[in-house]
């Protein structure tokens, strides 16, 4: 008897006919009109969502991306020993990498905008949780397809394993001489395309689809045996990946909590840090005053508590304030420096203060010459300078507009007014009407 609980877990009665999932899954295989467009059309709106950095157009390429079917056919054909499967699959899985790449490098090399956002950066350094995603969600994609109700767990698998993002980011990489990033993403591309595949190739075993014997004993079992291969040869690279991905995160943790404990020394506080993983090494900036070795000393000591052995602390001063040897000498400076500023300022409302007695003044002036003589409808008086072998002297100026024409011995009188009124020996006058 089964326990009722683990009746819950049985998919044996939801599942599919065999015949049409084999039929499905071999006609979703192959490239050919609308299913080539539509890659076409997916690869373009993926590289326009790396290229802006926008995660929804991402996922959008990625649902209406049809490439999990070649990939589940190869599974499906390896796991049935359908050699003719296996190669039409295979056939179309490689036309649809070589439209891909073409495609998405033409996009990236004509696009004005070359920036590598974090949406494309994300796809070029895989490890081991990438062989996890893909291997569930070719888990999750074979039931699916093998279940009478598939409900929407497909566009969900498409999402999750992200087939289009990388191979467009391998077309980035093409477009951009970028070999690192190509690698990278087409790397990534191919732990998915594996572990999809044999996601469905162990579905199909545990679900018992009616497989085809081979004659030949020797190429069934060089085919497992190229299997086995293929995936250890995936696998090695992204488990190494993902070792230096947890040991780099453990390290920028450890390192932070280090340089949190160190942040404020007395007299000091932190300007700026730099955390180098690949070097191994610490950069801390303070401000303040001068640290001494003895204290830079015992922060080194420190470094192996914090699980970072063989890891070189740099200790930079960005600026020492309150070093008292120093303090005098900068207070000298900052006072001669005030000195000539406060005189600066005096001479500036020394000159506004002459310039405003000197407007109160032409008012004034202005006014008496009306009172003495009604002809005058308005008078002005300045004060330029005239230069005579390079020495400047400072001539007034009257300039009088009149409404009828003054007798000369009424402009000569005004002359001498204006002498004996501005204390002055020299004075321009010019009088218009």
């Amino acid at each position: 008897m089964i326990h009722p609980m683990l009746k819950k877990f049985q998919i044996f009665h939801e599942k599919q006919s065999p015949e049409t999932v084999i039929k499905n899954i071999a006609q979703d295989a192959v490239f050919q009109g609308k299913n080539l467009w539509i890659l076409i059309f997916a690869i373009l709106i993926a590289s326009l969502g790396l290229n802006i950095n926008s995660t929804a157009v991402i996922i959008g390429a990625m649902l209406i991306s049809p490439l999990m079917g070649p990939i589940m056919g190869i599974g499906l054909g390896v796991g049935i020993n359908d050699l003719q499967l296996v190669k039409t699959a295979v056939k179309n899985y490689l036309l649809a990498v070589i439209i891909g790449l073409v495609t998405s490098s033409v996009y990236f090399a004509m696009t004005p905008l070359n920036d590598a956002y974090s949406e494309l950066l994300a796809r070029t350094a895989p490890t081991i949780y990438d062989v996890l995603i893909a291997l569930f969600g070719g888990f999750a994609g074979i039931v699916a397809t093998s279940s009478k109700q598939k409900g929407n767990v497909i566009p969900g698998v498409a999402i999750a394993t992200a087939l289009i993002p990388p191979l467009c980011t391998a077309g980035y990489g093409l477009a951009t001489m970028n070999a690192e990033y190509f690698f990278g993403a087409f790397y990534l591309f191919t732990i998915n395309t594996v572990f999809i595949a044999i996601a469905t190739l162990v579905t199909v075993k545990l679900l018992h689809f009616p497989s085809k014997h081979l004659q030949d004993k020797k190429t069934e079992i060089r085919s497992r045996r190229i299997v086995v291969a293929i995936t250890i040869l995936t696998l090695i690279p992204s488990i190494y990946l993902g070792y230096q991905m947890v040991q780099q995160n453990r390290f920028i943790h450890n390192a932070n909590l280090f340089i949190k404990i160190n942040s404020s020394l007395e007299g000091d506080y932190l300007l700026n840090k730099n955390i180098d993983f690949h070097g191994r090494k610490i950069t801390l900036i303070y401000g303040g005053k001068d640290i001494l070795q003895s204290k830079i000393n015992s922060m080194n000591e420190q470094l192996s508590t914090f699980g970072l052995k063989k890891v070189t602390l740099v200790v930079k001063q960005g600026m020492s304030l309150l070093d008292e040897s120093k303090e005098s000498s900068r207070m000298v400076q900052l006072s001669q420096i005030l000195a000539e500023k406060e005189r600066e300022l005096m001479f500036s409302r020394a000159i506004v203060d002459s310039i405003s007695s000197q407007r109160v003044l032409a008012q004034q002036i202005s006014k008496e010459l009306k009172i003495q003589y009604p002809e005058i409808k308005y008078a002005s008086i300045n004060q330029p300078s005239e230069y005579y072998d390079k020495i400047s002297i400072n001539v007034p100026l009257a300039i009088i507009k009149v409404n009828k024409s003054l007798s000369l011995g009424q402009q000569k009188r005004i002359e001498s007014w204006l002498k004996t009124r501005l204390q002055t020996e020299r004075i321009n006058v010019v009088i218009t009407k």
